[in-house]
């Protein structure tokens, strides 16, 4: 289920004051469920419908990952895993990639820059 993080539903503030008047929660307040892109074998997208006639690109599995390196130039290589994430300490463990995620290359340590489950690809810059 979708979460909707919006403001409580009391009317009352913590001070004891009135909140003002507002709307009421909206379908299109509600977020997406967790993609929970993983590191596997071969990279595996799905095709989901937004807003506005539009699509995304849920990346499900993530084989490779686009770095890019101090001089400027961008490579694809090969994800190994994930050493750690700043969200979520059992995402590492699991190998799953969020933005912020640090993970492991053959280039050395890559630190994930993009939405993967919004994006379709895993982009990163060497650190």
């Amino acid at each position: 289920m979708e979460n909707y993080h919006g403001a409580s539903g009391s009317t009352i503030k913590g001070t004891g004051g009135k909140r003002g008047h507002r709307t009421d929660k909206k379908l299109r307040f509600v977020g997406g469920t967790f993609t929970a892109t993983k590191v596997g074998k071969a990279d595996s997208k799905r095709l989901r419908h937004a807003r506005g006639n539009m699509y995304k690109i849920k990346l499900k599995t993530a084989h490779f990952i686009n770095v890019l390196s101090k001089d400027g130039k961008m490579q694809k290589v090969e994800l190994r895993t994930v050493l750690e994430t700043k969200d979520n300490r059992h995402h590492a463990r699991q190998n799953i990639v969020t933005k912020g995620a640090i993970v492991d290359t053959h280039l050395g340590k890559v630190k994930v820059t993009n939405r993967v489950g919004q994006d379709g690809v895993v982009n990163g810059k060497l650190i």
